[in-house]
């Protein structure tokens, strides 16, 4: 069964939704390519306590790695990226040249690029991490403010309210 709750955050609410407690969605309030509203399910308060107290920990600066399962939904390929995504270490970035060749497609930098824009589990799934070949801050379906704000965060650069 589908459910969402809505939690508060420093960049503002963010929805998660679950398919049977699993995670499966964390969106952002305003984001480029949310999801639909047929498809967040029932609204529960309290559902996804485990993916809401390690968003809580990661922002607080005491969470590095998610533990959660997942169930994001994506073709083939989006999957690939997405997983490859979570092996970027906290606090480092990358461009999407570095993973499209990491994934032994360096041609496919554009497909990587939409891939992460299309990312269902922000945050979790660290597409804030990859940057721009010229190490610009590019492409953020939360918004640059925001992605500037989780690196920072990342970097031991604090929680300055942005939102």
């Amino acid at each position: 069964m589908r459910t969402h709750t809505v939690i508060d955050s420093p960049i503002g609410p963010l929805t998660l939704i679950g398919d049977d407690g699993v995670l499966c969605g964390l969106y952002m309030q305003t984001r480029r390519h949310p999801p639909a509203a047929d498809a967040l399910g029932e609204h529960v308060h309290g559902t996804l306590a485990q993916a809401t107290e390690q968003l809580g920990e990661y922002f607080a600066g005491e969470r590095e790695r998610f533990t959660l399962p997942l169930a994001p939904h994506g073709t083939p390929f989006q999957l690939t990226v997405w997983d490859r995504l979570r092996a970027i270490p906290y606090s480092r970035t990358c461009s999407y040249a570095d993973v499209a060749a990491q994934l032994g497609r360096p041609s496919a930098v554009r497909a990587v690029a939409a891939a992460n824009g299309r990312n269902p589990i922000s945050i979790i799934v660290p597409c804030h991490r990859v940057i721009g070949s010229d190490g610009s801050l590019v492409g953020y379906g939360g918004g640059l403010a925001r992605k500037e704000f989780l690196l920072r965060l990342e970097a031991g650069g604090g929680q300055d309210a942005l939102f």
